[in-house]
């Protein structure tokens, strides 16, 4: 096939409905999903019955059958529902879709009279089955995972598969510059202390933010007076880092300096997360000594605090 001599908003051209997929598929990166984190969810009826409800939202789906296909995209206005069959001795699992056939490439729907972007249910998928079956130009949103003997489909069955096309990213870098007179930090407690106390930043969360990836660094912390053996972490509106970095320095009585570095990426899709979007919270320094520490921790005017912290969207 030869290079389309006619590019898209040509004055006096004819442009052809490939040329506005292959577009989409550009604009797209060509990326295929649900367009923000909150669209297409799949969940039970307000009186769970035998069927899902669906939220509004829009998404892009990647033809499938040619590689000169295209993309799509679809949208959904208000609260779409769809029936799921009754299991009948033994446990199923369905897959709810939203595809795209389109009669130029498969099929014989006429685009007059027959929806060319539907729901599909694909029954008895694979229990782990998170993906549309090879050859469907179809986005995958949920899987329904049903006992046996059961009609009635509850939130507990519903396994949200969808993925947001080109997630949202928000990336920013907090700094502390620890000032003159130095503070300390000594003892055997082996209890989490926010310290220094000055090293707190208020972080304004993004209300699309699904996660947060924060690398934190610690650079030149002083080290005096003993082996010194503690710990660093972070705090992020609450929620303890499920990681922290060993300060395991047995170097003995003189000055010297240590540098650490750690990360961890926090889910915001929980209760306490979500009731964090479009807040702003308390991102903290976190330090304890150990039982063994002989020695003191110092935070002075040659002592920096970093903060990378981004955010990403996905699936609400």
């Amino acid at each position: 096939m030869a290079l389309n001599p006619t590019p898209i908003a040509t004055t006096g051209a004819t442009h052809t409905a490939q040329q506005f997929r292959m577009m989409l598929r550009d604009l797209a990166r060509d990326n295929e999903g649900v367009t923000t984190g909150l669209d297409l969810k799949v969940t039970a009826l307000g009186t769970p019955g035998a069927g899902v409800q669906i939220s509004d939202g829009s998404a892009v789906i990647a033809g499938r059958v040619s590689s000169v296909q295209g993309s799509y995209t679809a949208y959904n206005i208000g609260s779409d529902t769809v029936s799921i069959s009754a299991t009948g001795g033994s446990p199923r699992s369905d897959m709810l879709v939203l595809r795209v056939e389109d009669p130029d490439y498969e099929g014989t729907r006429d685009p007059a009279v027959d929806p060319i972007v539907f729901w599909e249910v694909i029954p008895n998928v694979s229990s782990s089955a998170t993906t549309v079956p090879s050859g469907y130009s179809a986005i995958p949103l949920a899987r329904i995972d049903i006992p046996a003997s059961t009609a009635t489909i509850t939130s507990a069955y519903i396994v949200d598969l969808r993925k947001v096309a080109n997630p949202r990213r928000d990336r920013s870098i907090w700094t502390y510059f620890a000032p003159n007179p130095a503070v300390t930090l000594s003892g055997t407690s082996e209890t989490w202390q926010n310290f220094p106390s000055a090293a707190a930043w208020t972080i304004p969360v993004p209300v699309w933010a699904a996660k947060v990836k924060v690398l934190f660094t610690l650079a030149c912390l002083g080290l005096d007076t003993g082996n010194v053996f503690g710990g660093l972490t972070f705090n992020f509106g609450g929620k303890e880092a499920a990681q922290w970095v060993s300060i395991d320095d047995n170097q003995g009585t003189g000055w010297r300096r240590n540098t650490l570095v750690m990360a961890d990426t926090l889910s915001l899709t929980d209760t306490a997360g979500a009731a964090m979007r479009g807040t702003n919270i308390t991102l903290r320094s976190r330090m304890r000594t150990r039982a063994e520490n002989a020695g003191t921790m110092i935070v002075d005017g040659g002592t920096t605090f970093v903060a990378d912290i981004e955010f990403e969207e996905g699936a609400l």
